[in-house]
């Protein structure tokens, strides 16, 4: 089905290097897409999901399994331990590397959609104030929890933070060093952007209903009806992990000594099981929370989603 899309592309007179972007909230079936377009294109995905860099943590993030892959080559999953920090900066050098290799070899590198700022600094141009870090300030904001820091980002910078999740720990703690440094909101630097690459942006809104995926109803992930279909499918999913493991796989990470202050350990489908088995909610309630949690980061997702919108059409 996507055969026109993906050739008007490539048949496009561009002096940037191509990419494809899959996008779409979690659970709408871009890892069935994109596999079917990376075996149609003979390439490699890059995986751009924050979560799924850590090893140990496959069920309750909802990782690629080896079978699912179908021989499709994958980059940047299970490269760090729970325990390990990531940063931004750290994704956009190890990415660009692979996206070189690939590019080198005559193939257009594919990301698939996991975390927007992720993706929005490797495939924009940087509008970072070029700030250095500062040491003292770095250690006073390394003994906050995750909470704490993003409470004093909403303190300093409120509009800014309504764009960030708590859990977006480097993030957090970068901007409030740059608030705190130049007196200067993130909003103040912001200005238009400008895309890197030539991007073709895809996305997964077609598992809902592939007859309305062409081009005029591409707005469908964003009516009632499609959100409505997407938590059903977001509450499945969760009890599916439970039926897939997703406890053993918690009890597993206990074992190897990981606790709640590491950093992979806040991630949803994991930071809800702490006071399960701390006998504070029941296993009902632990699933509870981990589907709404999924909802409101699908919510959240949405929204990011409408500026890539208008990008979507021009090989349509």
């Amino acid at each position: 089905m996507f055969e026109k899309i993906l050739r008007n592309f490539l048949e496009k007179p561009s002096k940037k290097k191509k990419l494809i972007v899959i996008y779409g909230p979690t659970a709408s079936g871009k890892t069935d897409m994109s596999i079917e377009i990376a075996k149609y294109l003979d390439t490699q995905i890059i995986s751009t999901d924050s979560r799924q860099i850590f090893t140990y943590m496959d069920v309750g993030t909802g990782k690629i399994t080896r079978e699912e892959m179908q021989w499709v080559v994958h980059h940047m999953l299970d490269i760090i331990t729970p325990d390990e920090k990531f940063s931004v900066w750290d994704f956009v050098a190890q990415c660009e590397s692979i996206m070189d290799d690939i590019w080198s070899t005559g193939k257009i590198p594919m990301l698939v959609w996991g975390t927007w700022l992720y993706i929005d600094s490797l495939i924009f141009e940087r509008n970072a104030p070029t700030i250095p870090a500062n040491p003292k300030l770095r250690a006073e904001l390394d003994a906050l929890t995750n909470t704490e820091l993003y409470k004093k980002l909403e303190e300093i910078d409120p509009e800014y933070a309504r764009e960030l999740h708590e859990n977006n720990r480097p993030y957090v703690e970068r901007w409030i060093e740059i608030k705190l440094e130049t007196g200067k909101s993130k909003m103040q630097f912001r200005s238009k952007k400008i895309l890197k690459y030539e991007v073709l942006f895809l996305n997964a809104g077609y598992k809902y209903d592939s007859q309305l995926w062409y081009p005029e109803n591409q707005n469908i992930i964003f009516t009632p009806e499609y959100r409505a279909w997407l938590y059903e499918r977001i509450n499945m999913r969760v009890e599916q992990m439970f039926d897939s493991w997703a406890e053993k796989e918690f009890f597993e990470l206990l074992n190897r000594w990981y606790t709640k202050e590491d950093f992979g350990m806040n991630t949803i489908g994991y930071k809800e099981f702490f006071p399960y088995v701390e006998w504070e909610i029941s296993r009902e309630a632990c699933i509870e929370s981990i589907q709404q949690h999924s909802r409101n980061y699908a919510k959240r997702q949405l929204t990011w989603f409408k500026k890539y919108q208008e990008r979507e059409t021009d090989f349509l």
